[in-house]
């Protein structure tokens, strides 16, 4: 029987590692601090030589040899490659199934980097907002929304028909746009003239705009073609009217735009998403004016002209303002929609927004931070697509890194739209400077800025989202990812159900209740009011005024079904599942436990501060015997010879030794000798000192721990003391490294005897397998005797004797061939003279 070792170096494979025995997964670091314990043996051959002694003989094994990893690359330019490599290792372009402490350090990295990342995308938010914005806004709402404007305290978000819009244009906005007075009624100087609020610059000049459908835009039922002339129906683009109208119809007038129609392109405008329609950005516009004056007298000329008819379909009133105080801007847009049943319906807009975003000191900081936002990009690109590259496709199956891939886009398009915006508002501002009586149009940019920051604010919540991915290594974290995949199909099944009966549900309301309730006078308004009356908030009343018989049973009846049994189905699937994960996460160990990694690290630490005060320790000793001359004289080769029996490298040796000959003689006389004493006393005092600062911080937390709750540790921690010489049992280096020895040589005679031990079961089976298909062929012979009719049993006996001799020359044959000595004892030679058979009547068949 063969032992077993592995390639050329015959070594036995339980022996290959010094942590051969080690179950925690961690590496042995600071291994390379002192010598191996198996570097005084090798072996030649087949034979193992410890300290060039013949210790044993091994036979050659036929066992596969072991593929040893490939070297690393050495070297500056290696050592670029490996730091350029890890500076974007992740958990899957790494092998960390097989290294738990390659998943920590790759996990801990990802986590520390991205919280850096999430740090500066946190800044970049809440640097490009802040709680004056809504104090902004709301002060211009208050004025331009709530001030009323007859003595029923009608104001903008009341009106009602065009009586009411008139009143507004008239008597509300002249003023709300033009300060020209202190509250004493004392005039403004000219300087100051053109802020809202005093505070508040207007830009350019107020605009008003119109559109307007066809006459033709709808048919008249034959029935009333005779009473009825005309018919407007409600907007859209393709029925709008684009010809001129009243005064615009007069010669001379082609130039007026409050009467001739103007294309989106001309007016540089963008459609917009009104109550009732969505309407284009052309239409018909005139500019208000820079004073009260100019207003009215604007608003008293379209007044007196019929600006607004039955063709008129939308108003909209754009002006921008612009605090220097907070820096800020606020595109307003007032919108009056006039729909085809005749009425008005108010509508508004205020977008304030930051356009200038570089002026104090805390907004060139937010700059910094979006330079660093764009490298982090960058850096998170090249990850991506190194990960994209490793897995092809297989990428896009984790959620997660669909969310990466998200973040990203939406990062870029954020980064690019920045860099324009600030190119355009200095192209706006510089055409407004040159031309102050114009309209200045920020609504291009105020709308885009504002969909700017809510692309920022989902990027965002997707990054805090992302966080879940790099803390999943703990249970308790992954307990909501779990819960949701585990009852995604229950959910899913169940959803089904639930809408069916919401959906009825809501198109029912929708149908009954949609002529008289305004929460249910769209089908999308019915869906959200449903939603409404699951979370509580419902009007019963309008239900039972509506629909005195209907109303109650459809809320009756919704309530029970939907929130009764549906909703708390819901909830007993995500209970039951969530109970389930529970008992799964509490049955199993976490991935890794990062407290066990920061304690290795600990341990390691402290196994490093022994091993470095015991070579001070050695080479104290070299100087106080390496003297063998007794010259007071050290020369290199006293001083090699004497560490070269404490294993050091001769590297060390010769940088330790020529660190102290400074005269270059290669002798360390008195004073060199004295000069390395002094230095090795103080670098053991600060290891001792520091080494006691750990230990004692240590100790509240670890003193109490009891070494079974250790675990897999136990086993490092008592290599590193050995290691160190200086713990514990106190056990010297050359001590261990005969111990070591001992194990490796236990750990070889072991294998020899394992092999042994299976060779013995393979044996047994082979003969347990042997005599088990020996008695079924003798209960088949027996079987076939018994079965012969019509023979004597003289020849009954003949053909058993036949068949009995055939059967004993096969397994001779079986036996002698296979040589696993599978035939029974006996069963060659003189077996078949051992068997005879009594003739009938004497008692069947015996033995000799």
């Amino acid at each position: 029987m063969s032992r077993t070792h592995s390639g050329s170096s015959g070594r036995p494979a339980s022996a290959r590692s010094r942590n051969a025995w080690a179950d925690d997964g961690y590496d042995n670091q600071g291994a390379d601090d002192a010598p191996g314990a198996m570097e005084g043996e090798m072996y030649i051959g087949d034979t193992l030589h410890v300290d060039g002694r013949a210790v044993s003989n091994t036979k050659k094994s036929t066992a596969p040899v072991v593929k040893q990893p490939a070297p690393q690359q050495t070297g500056f330019f290696g050592c670029i490659g490996r730091g350029i490599r890890s500076m974007w290792a992740t958990r899957q372009t790494e092998d960390t199934a097989a290294d738990k402490e390659l998943h920590v350090r790759t996990t801990l990295r990802e986590l520390i980097v991205y919280l850096f990342f999430l740090a500066i995308l946190c800044v970049l938010t809440f640097g490009m907002t802040s709680s004056t914005m809504f104090y902004f806004t709301n002060v211009l709402q208050s004025l331009f929304l709530n001030t009323p404007f007859d003595a029923s305290q009608t104001n903008f978000q009341t009106i009602a028909n065009m009586d009411d819009v008139w009143a507004y244009l008239t008597v509300t906005l002249p003023p709300a746009l033009y300060w020209e007075t202190w509250y004493n009624n004392a005039s403004l100087d000219q300087s100051e003239l053109g802020y809202i609020f005093y505070e508040n610059k207007l830009l350019g000049v107020p605009r008003i705009r119109q559109l307007r459908v066809l006459n033709t835009s709808c048919t008249v039922p034959k029935d009333f073609e005779q009473e009825i002339k005309s018919c407007y129906d409600s907007y859209a683009e393709s029925v709008e009217d684009k010809n001129a109208f009243g005064l615009g119809l007069v010669k001379g007038n082609d130039n007026d735009t409050a009467w001739n129609y103007q294309t989106a392109k001309q007016l540089g405008g963008s459609k917009h998403w009104g109550m009732l329609s969505s309407y284009g950005g052309g239409g018909f516009v005139k500019n208000l004016g820079k004073s009260q004056a100019d207003v009215n007298a604007v608003i008293q000329s379209l007044f007196g002209n019929l600006w607004i008819d039955r063709g008129t379909r939308a108003i909209f009133v754009d002006f921008t303002v612009y605090n220097a105080n907070i820096n800020l801007f606020c595109q307003v847009r007032l919108v009056v929609e006039f729909p085809a049943t005749g009425g008005a319906i108010p509508s508004w807009t205020f977008r304030t927004v930051k356009l200038i975003r570089y002026v104090s000191v805390g907004d060139y900081f937010v700059m910094a931070c979006e330079c660093i936002f764009a490298l982090f990009i960058l850096y998170y690109m090249i990850e991506e697509s190194i990960e994209i590259k490793k897995m092809k496709m297989a990428y896009f199956k984790t959620i997660w890194n669909i969310l990466d891939v998200v973040i990203i886009f939406i990062s870029i398009v954020c980064i690019g739209f920045n860099v324009y915006r600030t190119m355009k508002v200095s192209d706006l501002l510089e055409s407004l400077l040159s031309n102050p009586d114009e309209f200045a149009d920020f609504e291009f940019l105020g709308f885009w800025q504002t969909q700017f920051n809510n692309a920022v604010a989902f990027t965002v919540f997707l990054a805090w989202i992302k966080i879940f991915k790099y803390i999943s290594f703990n249970k308790t974290m992954t307990q909501l990812s779990s819960t949701l995949a585990k009852c995604a199909k229950d959910v899913a099944g169940f959803a089904i159900m639930f809408f069916i009966v919401f959906l009825a549900y809501a198109q029912l309301g929708y149908l009954v209740f949609g002529t008289q309730i305004q929460d249910f006078s769209t089908f999308q308004g019915s869906i959200f009011t449903l939603f409404r009356i699951i979370l509580g908030d419902f009007d019963f009343h309008a239900l039972e005024s509506a629909q005195r018989v209907i109303g109650p049973i459809f809320f009756l009846t919704y309530v029970f079904f939907v929130f009764f049994v549906l909703l708390n189905m819901f909830l007993a699937i995500i209970n039951d599942t969530y109970s389930e994960v529970k008992a799964d996460i509490a049955n199993q160990q976490s991935e890794f436990e990062i407290g066990d990694y920061f304690k290795k690290g600990y341990s390691k630490l402290l196994e490093k501060l022994h091993i470095k005060r015991e070579k001070i320790t050695d080479i104290q000793n070299t100087i106080q015997f390496a003297d063998s001359n007794f010259d007071k004289q050290i020369d290199f080769d006293e001083w090699r010879n004497e560490l070269k029996k404490k294993g050091y490298a001769d590297v060390e040796i010769e940088n330790l030794f020529a660190k102290y000959d400074l005269d270059g003689d290669r002798v360390l006389d008195e004073e060199d000798q004295r000069r390395m004493q002094i230095d090795l006393a103080r670098q053991k005092e600060e290891i001792s000192k520091e080494f006691g600062d750990l230990e004692e911080k240590a100790r509240p937390t670890t003193g109490r721990k009891s070494r079974a709750s250790t675990g897999g540790d136990d086993e490092s921690d008592g290599e590193s003391g050995a290691r160190s010489g200086s713990r514990g049992s106190g056990v010297s280096y050359e001590e261990f490294n005969v111990l070591s020895r001992r194990v490796d040589r236990m750990e070889h005679s072991i294998g020899s005897i394992v092999s042994k031990i299976d060779a013995v079961l393979v044996k047994l089976e082979a003969m347990e397998k042997a005599k088990l298909k020996r008695r079924e062929t003798m209960s088949k012979i027996l079987d076939t005797i018994a079965e012969s009719d019509g023979l004597s049993d003289e020849s009954k006996r003949e053909q058993m004797e036949k068949l009995v001799r055939d059967e004993l020359e096969r397994w001779d044959t079986d036996g002698s061939g296979s040589g696993t000595g599978a035939s029974p004892p006996g069963s060659t030679g003189g077996s078949r003279a051992r068997f005879s058979f009594s003739r009938p009547g004497s008692g069947g068949a015996s033995t000799a």
